[in-house]
């Protein structure tokens, strides 16, 4: 154990504690210990990532498990097996052995001397869905989970795809993982560091190959998936996310399936812990979750009657690529099923969204615009600066559209609409983008919600056993959960595309596309919400255990051109953000570029590129890691190609290149 000086309060911090697996495998924690443990020991909760407690995420860290321990829980931050200080390699997300590790934990933390038995787990991102992942058929010692900003369908809600469709962040996140993994262990987790993290670079991996070949919703998607086992959760689990970051629809789809075991909350803000909150309002994450925590690992439980769902109710913002501030406020709920009734609004002439049906036996054209989906924005997956959806009147321009007139009175959309339409297309594995938008009375478009299908799926988003032959056929498509408020006099819009570059990688080709009727499904509620019987506590200034500087903060930058071939490149650029921590005397930093091209007559033009460097400077030296990938396709075949080199001190201590072509069955 290697003890860093005392925190405020009393808390101390032990910098590197081995956790032995089963298989002889050793993690690598940091502690954080209360003061005035009893013999009786203090219930504990741990977070489990492979983001580098000691450098990557060491300021996020600080702000939350501190400040837990000084309120009398033992802390732990652990490293993933094959990332930052422990032993192992990491093959692929949700390997088998991670999921164990899990179980494992809670099983040896629990046994602690220092611990009474009761242990929690949370986490962002990977450490929420992690925790999800833990709470089916979970360890007896498990008492109670916080999931923020995760998934419970990996196929359909993570980072990859989205209905069937290949999403370009998945390339992104193909050139970060290996960068994160690369980089070196610490000296202070052993002597022996330097040899590990040889060992453990002879042996990384890509795992990129596997997530663009499984193109549809399969085994390797439901491994992990706790939506497939929701009926074994075993704990309390308090999921909570962001309507700006796509991981949200699992809040509102987890109430609705365990609402004896789920509690949820969903706000405004992206792909981040709720008091840190872009957009805001921000929330005071840790006294929520001090509640959370007291009530089920205390011996002597608090009295605490959550409402069931707690969300932001959105309302009309003006697009841009940076909010500060949602328009809306914070209601209260039971699980959403029970709250909404449906309205259905059909398709009809001249563009009409309309309450009855109307006969149309020619149908409608949906465009083939490769340019559709120019004003998307991010998915909100990495939390990155702005990249919120842009004015979609442009879009809408690009794409077969049907709305309302204005509205008489609000509607309160509140759960996931659907769409059902019976299409005619002459190439089966065509694909349909779905906006929901809101237009203001001076005619601004807004998004509420996009879906994207892959017609060589069916509803379920499974391969289909045999083509679905010629003719017509009808599909049903869901957008992900919502709640948002219409305002009279606005109208809603829905708008069909047939792609939607460069959020999704484009179809192989295009041909006839018709719509031949439909409607659409809103969840509406039919009085009006209950405002917070409580408010939420507000973000609170957290007091640092350690000095942190924040060396560089850059903002991203982006853009779009047309180049003189007539292709359109859009681009984003992140400049290099660092940090110094003066208590360890390291500084981390982390730099990415990406590009996406097409030339708007050709689907199989497209091009993708992310360059993504980072950087551990310390007293034994400097580590940098620089990972790049391209990616181009044919009609049938995704070419990749991924290279990283990592060097030490200046000199180059290792190479690796992956290079794979995956058959594009149903893309």
């Amino acid at each position: 154990m290697n003890e860093q000086p005392a925190a405020p309060d009393g808390v101390k911090s032990l910098e590197h504690v081995w956790i032995p697996m089963p298989d002889g495998i050793r993690l690598s924690a940091r502690i954080w210990m209360p003061a005035g443990i009893t013999p009786e020991g203090a219930p504990a909760i741990f977070e489990y990532i492979p983001y580098r407690k000691a450098d990557m995420v060491r300021a996020r860290d600080e702000r939350n498990h501190p400040w837990f321990a000084a309120r009398g829980y033992v802390c732990l931050r652990v490293d993933m097996r094959g990332s930052g200080d422990s032993e192992g390699e990491m093959p692929d997300m949700y390997a088998h052995a991670e999921l164990d590790d899990a179980r494992h934990l809670i099983e040896w933390i629990a046994g602690q001397d220092w611990c009474n038995g009761r242990v929690g787990m949370f986490g962002t991102s990977w450490g929420g869905t992690a925790s999800l992942q833990a709470s089916i058929d979970c360890p007896e010692a498990l008492k109670a989970v916080i999931a923020v900003c995760s998934t419970h369908d990996r196929y359909e809600d993570d980072i990859h795809h989205m209905g069937g469709g290949l999403l370009t962040d998945t390339f992104e996140w193909g050139a970060t993982l290996p960068a994160i993994l690369a980089l070196p262990p610490t000296s202070a987790s052993g002597e022996d560091w330097f040899e590990r993290w040889k060992d453990r670079l002879e042996v990384l991996e890509s795992p990129l190959e596997c997530w663009v070949r499984e193109e549809a919703r399969g085994m390797y998607w439901r491994h992990g998936s706790i939506k497939h086992q929701a009926d074994l959760i075993g704990c309390p689990v308090l999921t909570v996310g962001g309507w700006s970051d796509r991981y949200s629809s699992s809040v509102m789809s987890l109430v609705d399936a365990r609402p004896d075991k789920v509690w949820g909350i969903v706000g405004p803000w992206g792909h981040h812990y709720p008091d840190q909150g872009h957009p805001g309002p921000a929330i005071g994450f840790q006294q929520v979750a001090l509640e959370w925590w007291d009530h089920w690992l205390k011996p002597e439980p608090t009295n605490a009657p959550w409402p069931q769902l707690r969300v932001w109710l959105r309302e009309f913002d003006s697009p841009q690529n940076v909010l500060d501030m949602r328009n809306g406020g914070w209601i209260e709920s039971g699980p959403p099923s029970d709250e909404a009734t449906v309205t259905t609004l059909h398709l009809g002439d001249g563009g009409m969204l309309a309450d009855a049906s109307s006969d149309n036996e020619t149908g409608w054209d949906v465009p083939a615009n490769l340019l559709h989906g120019l004003a998307s924005g991010d998915t909100g997956y990495f939390g990155r600066y702005g990249g919120l959806p842009l004015r979609q009147n442009e879009d809408d321009d690009r794409a077969l559209v049907f709305e309302t007139g204005p509205l008489d009175q609000d509607v309160l959309l509140y759960g996931s609409a659907e769409v059902e339409l019976v299409v005619e297309v002459e190439v089966e594995r065509s694909q349909l983008c779905l906006r929901l938008n809101d237009v203001s009375p001076e005619g601004t478009s807004s998004r509420v919600g996009v879906s994207i299908r892959n017609l060589a799926l069916n509803d379920e988003l499974d391969a289909p056993d045999t083509p679905q032959g010629d003719g017509p056929h009808r599909v049903r498509i869901r957008f992900h959960t919502g709640a948002y408020r219409f305002k009279a006099g606005h109208r809603i819009r829905l708008s069909v595309g047939s792609s939607y570059w460069p959020l999704v990688w484009t179809p192989p080709r295009f041909g006839d596309f018709r719509i031949l009727s439909g409607h659409l499904e809103l969840p509406v509620l039919g009085k009006d919400p209950r405002a917070l019987s409580a408010p939420f506590p507000a973000p609170q200034a957290m007091a640092a255990t350690n000095d942190i500087y924040v060396l560089s903060a850059p903002a991203l930058r982006r853009w779009c051109k047309t180049k003189a071939d007539g292709a359109v490149v859009v681009s984003w650029h992140q400049p290099a953000v660092a940090t110094l921590y003066s208590d360890i005397d390291t500084a981390f930093s982390f730099e990415t570029s990406a590009e996406h091209a097409i030339r708007p007559d050709d689907p199989v033009s497209a091009t993708t590129a992310f360059t993504h460097r980072m950087e551990v400077k310390r007293p034994d030296g400097t580590a940098q890691v620089v990972s790049q990938l391209q990616v181009h396709c044919t009609a049938n075949i995704y070419h990749l190609a991924t290279s990283l080199d990592v060097v030490w001190k200046g000199q180059v201590l290792a190479r690796r290149n992956w290079t794979a072509t995956v058959k594009r069955r149903l893309a």
